[in-house]
């Protein structure tokens, strides 16, 4: 069952997890920044396409955990069992353990993950591409519908815990929540790109991260012991 600690913990572990975000998101925050005409690449005009392009990757994160969601609701549901959910619940955990090893460069295991997810992105990138280079909100938002779906161990680890729920309404508040963590990151990558990139790439921030995370996910075991 989602609590309200629950969701907080999804929103830390996506502001956390930023060191993540900007590694793999920030090249392509900063390419679409930069390629935004002129005129509309400072001041208000440039907040429009930052926000178009974030609330559409959040709306995809989102749509992402009530498909996983549902899939927890229907094992649940079809076997019948309590145990099953339990189950779940636990992997999320330990994936969240896997998640801050990863985050803070000690085990590169969620890379293989990754790597798996680059399959389907293959097939998403071209239909990204036709939106590039972005000349409206309107299309910015489009093009982050698509960047939603880039290959992340980040993202599928949030995806696993939103299975453990067993509902899509959970599943995509759970989503939501991690998806508005990882806002303040990208936003401000696209404002202040290379003082930032350099900023997360500093091992001490990315190990703090990954402690965290890892602490997150010892706690989550720990609640679910009788």
């Amino acid at each position: 069952m989602l609590t309200d600690v629950s969701l907080l913990s999804a929103f830390l572990v996506g502001l956390l997890g930023g060191v993540h975000c900007v590694g793999m998101c920030g090249g392509i925050v900063a390419a679409l920044s930069m390629g935004l005409p002129e005129s509309q690449r400072h001041g208000a005009a440039r907040w429009k396409y930052l926000l178009a392009y974030n609330l559409a990757r959040i709306s995809s994160y989102t749509l992402a955990g009530a498909l996983l969601g549902g899939v927890g609701w229907l094992a649940a549901h079809w076997s019948g069992v309590h145990q099953l959910q339990l189950g779940l619940q636990v992997i999320a955990a330990l994936f969240m353990v896997a998640l801050g090893l990863y985050l803070g460069g000690w085990w590169q295991g969620l890379a293989q993950v990754e790597r798996i997810g680059g399959r389907v992105w293959a097939g998403l990138e071209p239909l990204g591409r036709r939106f590039l280079p972005v000349r409206s909100p309107g299309q910015a938002f489009l093009l982050g519908l698509v960047w939603g779906w880039l290959p992340c161990g980040l993202v599928y680890s949030v995806l696993v815990w939103s299975v453990s729920t067993g509902s899509p309404l959970q599943g995509a508040a759970l989503l939501f929540s991690f998806g508005l963590g990882t806002l303040p990151n990208l936003l401000a990558m696209g404002v202040a790109a290379g003082w930032l990139s350099a900023r997360v790439r500093e091992a001490r921030t990315r190990q703090l991260a990954g402690l965290l995370v890892i602490l997150f996910g010892l706690y989550s075991l720990f609640r679910l012991i009788p």
